[in-house]
């Protein structure tokens, strides 16, 4: 309920504050995530969905910052009672605050983007991994803003810090979005 809350106020708050230069939206979409590292892990299929603060600077260059529930893991491989592959599902819920300096290559419409994401874990599937509550993350991708405040993403996340300290494990998420720019 509070996360609801902050986030219903978080929206409202960039509403209000929507200005030239400024450009408040939404966007959702899917997560396709995978652990790297010292695991034997395949990708599983998630979503992550929230809001989107863009800030122009200069016509070619502007910072946008999002606040995000994104759902990510991997469906992990190891050897249980003698039995080798056994595969269990790691889901991972984190609220993903990523902030990218975005490129236009083309203006007002093609860009790419790069810079940090940080991640603070809201809830975990399996317990028994000791996660930690902190994710670092590189990111970078493109964006196309095609027509009246849609736009579509593509963007891959490698985890900096692992997501345990029992095991070698990175997040790594390549995320498909759609969103849409008031």
């Amino acid at each position: 309920m509070k996360k609801i809350l902050f986030l219903a106020v978080a929206l409202l708050g960039a509403v209000a504050t929507q200005a030239q230069g400024i450009n408040f939206g939404v966007k959702a979409g899917a997560n396709f995530s995978n652990l790297t590292g010292d695991i034997d892990s395949e990708g599983i299929t998630n979503f992550h969905a929230g809001a989107v603060l863009e800030l122009n600077l200069v016509p070619t260059f502007s910072v946008q910052a999002e606040g995000l529930f994104s759902s990510q893991g991997g469906k992990a491989k190891f050897e249980e009672d003698g039995v080798v592959g056994v595969a269990q599902d790691i889901n991972l819920d984190y609220i993903s605050v990523p902030v990218m300096a975005k490129f236009y290559i083309l203006p007002n419409s093609l860009s790419v983007m790069a810079g940090p994401q940080f991640s603070f874990l809201v809830d975990e599937a399996e317990e028994a991994w000791d996660t930690k509550s902190f994710d670092m993350a590189a990111a970078g991708g493109v964006e196309l803003k095609i027509i009246a405040g849609l736009f579509a993403q593509a963007r891959y996340t490698i985890g900096l810090t692992d997501v345990s300290d029992n095991i070698d494990a990175k997040n790594a998420v390549f995320q498909l979005s759609v969103g849409y720019f008031f």
